[in-house]
């Protein structure tokens, strides 16, 4: 082994490690934005009408603020691992890369509506003091709107990787199929949600773990013509 390879695996190392982070803190901070929110907060039935939900949010300002805040910021830190993980697929499906753009859009559209999952309820909390009943009851259900969206794009980030998994191999086969039944337990309306409060996060986890384990693929270097 060259001095130059020695030092490119000596800096992959913790080079590795910080690549996972991104996926690591999504997750974290998902978790943290809803312990908050929701966890810390007090409690507010399906059913609650339109001025307990008021009540609710105004005696809970704060905590639906900070929580919906870390919950947002984690969606952020899940384009990062997205675009991370669209690297890793671009390199070991070549051409023009097709399901990986796939895979990712798919990533940004599941983030992109996570983003507003709490914010229905953040805008009443910063306006808690000039909105409805009617009002604060429609921006907290707006939130069931954007958790179906991300329920649906998710699928087809697991089912992008899953195909480039069977494909080529850049993960184990294994955790394709984990990611494709996810996808399909997505795809069941009645306990889709629970595969978007579950599955997605250990999905998430479980391959950064392997993404940091697994080396990026090289492409093979072409020879340079002989001269002469």
């Amino acid at each position: 082994m060259s001095k130059r390879e020695k030092g490119e695996t000596q800096m992959n190392v913790p080079t590795a490690r910080l690549l996972a982070l991104p996926g690591v803190a999504a997750v974290l901070l998902w978790v943290l934005g809803l312990v908050v929110s929701d966890g810390l907060s007090s409690s507010l039935s399906d059913d609650a009408g339109d001025r307990q939900i008021l009540a609710w949010v105004q005696g809970n300002t704060n905590k639906i603020l900070s929580g919906g805040w870390l919950f947002m910021i984690g969606c952020l830190f899940f384009i990062w691992f997205a675009g991370i993980l669209r690297g890793r697929l671009v390199a070991a499906e070549g051409d023009t890369a097709t399901v990986s753009s796939i895979a990712f859009a798919g990533a940004v559209a599941t983030a992109i509506f996570g983003l507003g999952i709490p914010a229905g309820d953040i805008d009443a909390a910063i306006n808690k003091g000039s909105i409805s009943p009617a009002t604060a009851g429609a921006l907290h259900h707006l939130g069931d709107a954007f958790f179906v969206g991300a329920e649906l794009s998710a699928i087809v980030l697991l089912v992008g990787v899953a195909v480039l998994v069977f494909r080529t191999a850049v993960l184990p086969r294994w955790w394709g199929a984990f990611g494709a039944l996810v996808a399909i337990v997505l795809l069941i309306g009645p306990i889709g949600w629970a595969a978007l409060i579950f599955g997605l996060p250990v999905w998430t986890l479980g391959t950064t773990a392997l993404l940091v384990r697994r080396p990026p693929a090289r492409a093979a270097r072409v020879p340079a013509p002989a001269s002469g």
